[in-house]
């Protein structure tokens, strides 16, 4: 990243190169709301389907599903969203500019320009809706995905033939009335969460799951003590030293170690600390919370959290509903409600922070180079005709079209190959396969690697096996022979 990248310019720069815009900017805009441009949508796509192989498709006791965004009322009266979800309006008394906090910060935090805050009073997070047209009911668009997870909970457990412990996973769009959405992408009005719901037997406390390779994960951890001190202090830690300390049980550890395993495989791991919520933050669901803050250019804030959701939300439903949410447990022989640990991810403030950590100028090459991963860049290869020759472009399109069953790849003819390559570093992909007279003698293409600008030759027979290798992991140069080359 760019030392001096302010969050602004990373706005400018997603809206020049397509990867996300304003919504409506033909009407000025709508604040917290935003559109993703072609590569925004790739992009965000690639992060989500990450998030499901991960979670979902290579774990054996998670099952997915997909909740109505608007749902019974009732839910959020059981869940406390009615009742519990709001944040204190403010306004600073020297610079007068609105905010929200949380009530319990109220006279311990001061605006960005010192001022002190005034009180403009609570105010609910829920979008309200009505829902039919002639007796319209009121009701709620979802302020967040778990609910629909717990009333489908034992319809799920059914159908699935799931037994403890097992987990209910979802990815979807939520609204929350904020009084003042910021920071580009971070803080909207409406967003993606994924997140899953993992169901244990309330007594166990051992997690067969969590080994030596969990326990090792060396974490950033600004405990729950800290944050009431004048000055943060972030101690140096591992998963296994906060489940000794009965920070959390190994269930809530192990799930807090997968989670950051996620994200170094996204390559964001590095600038990520933890933060225990102290007892006064706590949400009316958890007895024990904790954050996965991002270092972003605005400062480091939350991308993602973990939270001990006990046995509230399946109780409370089942005191609303009237309905038996308890499920026959196989090992006690008991009908038992189960207590939940919640893994959570903001997509939106993880594609932000991919962004950011992606971003680079190149002095040499006078333009940015987006150092995504493989797997998540947008586009995987860009095709180029090194000139317009009739045969080359021949060769070049029909290339394209192969390639196209199995990856997403472009073709460009346009401007000069030197051009062609600063546009595609510019966008992050990742291989740009050129098509020279050499091609049309032998079948061989020369690939040029992003990030270094070194290229391989191969045959391109050999063109899908590489792309998945390098999509996989592989470096470009380790599969190929490298060529000497004056265009970088």
């Amino acid at each position: 990243m760019a030392e001096k990248l302010t969050i602004d310019e990373l706005a400018t720069f997603c809206k020049r190169k397509g990867f996300v815009f304003r919504s409506s900017e033909i009407y000025g805009g709508f604040s917290g709301f935003w559109d993703f441009g072609p590569l925004g949508v790739e992009l965000y796509n690639n992060i989500k389907n990450s998030f499901w192989k991960f979670f979902v498709q290579q774990k054996d006791n998670i099952v997915g599903i997909e909740n109505s965004i608007i749902s019974h009322p009732r839910i959020w009266k059981a869940s406390g969203h009615l009742a519990s979800f709001n944040d204190l309006a403010v306004i600073c008394k020297r610079c007068k500019k609105a905010t929200k906090i949380d009530k319990s910060d109220f006279g311990k935090v001061k605006c960005g320009c010192g001022g002190e805050y005034q009180s403009l009073g609570e105010f609910s997070l829920m979008f309200k809706t009505q829902v039919g047209a002639l007796s319209p009911t009121e009701s709620y668009l979802r302020g967040e995905n778990a609910q629909g997870m717990f009333t489908d909970f034992r319809l799920v457990q059914e159908t699935s033939r799931m037994g403890l412990p097992f987990g209910i996973a979802q990815i979807g769009k939520c609204f929350r009335n904020e009084i003042a959405p910021r920071d580009f992408l971070f803080r909207s009005r409406e967003f993606t969460i994924a997140e899953f719901e993992f169901f244990i037997r309330p007594e166990e406390k051992n997690c067969p799951l969590l080994d030596e390779k969990h326990k090792k994960i060396k974490v950033r951890l600004l405990d729950a003590k800290t944050p009431q001190k004048k000055k943060e202090t972030i101690r140096e830690t591992t998963i296994g030293e906060m489940a000794n300390e009965k920070k959390l049980d190994e269930w809530h550890a192990y799930w807090l170690s997968e989670q950051l395993l996620w994200f170094s495989s996204l390559g964001i791991s590095n600038k990520i600390k933890i933060r225990e919520h102290t007892k006064s933050e706590l949400s009316h669901y958890s007895s024990a919370t904790f954050d996965l803050d991002y270092e972003y250019p605005f400062g480091s804030k939350e991308i993602a959290g973990n939270a001990n959701r006990g046995q509230f939300d399946l109780t409370q439903h089942m005191k609303e509903s009237g309905e038996n949410l308890s499920i026959f447990d196989e090992k006690t022989k008991k009908r038992i409600v189960p207590r939940v640990i919640e893994p959570t991810f903001g997509i939106e403030r993880i594609f932000l922070a991919l962004l950011c950590e992606s971003y680079n100028y190149d002095k040499k090459r006078e333009n940015v180079v987006l150092k995504l991963p493989a797997f998540l860049a947008p586009i995987k290869a860009a095709v180029f005709p090194i000139v317009k020759n009739e045969k080359m472009i021949e060769i070049a399109e029909k290339l394209v079209k192969e390639l196209k069953e199995d990856f997403n790849v472009i073709h460009d003819d346009s401007g000069s190959i030197g051009r062609r390559y600063s546009r595609n570093d510019e966008i992050g992909t990742p291989m740009c396969i050129t098509i020279d007279e050499q091609t049309v003698k032998d079948k061989t293409i020369t690939i040029r690697d992003r990030d270094t600008t070194e290229q391989v030759r191969v045959q391109i027979s050999q063109i899908k096996n590489i792309i998945n290798q390098v999509i996989k992991g592989e470096s470009l140069l380790s599969l190929g022979k490298l060529v000497k080359t004056r265009v970088k």
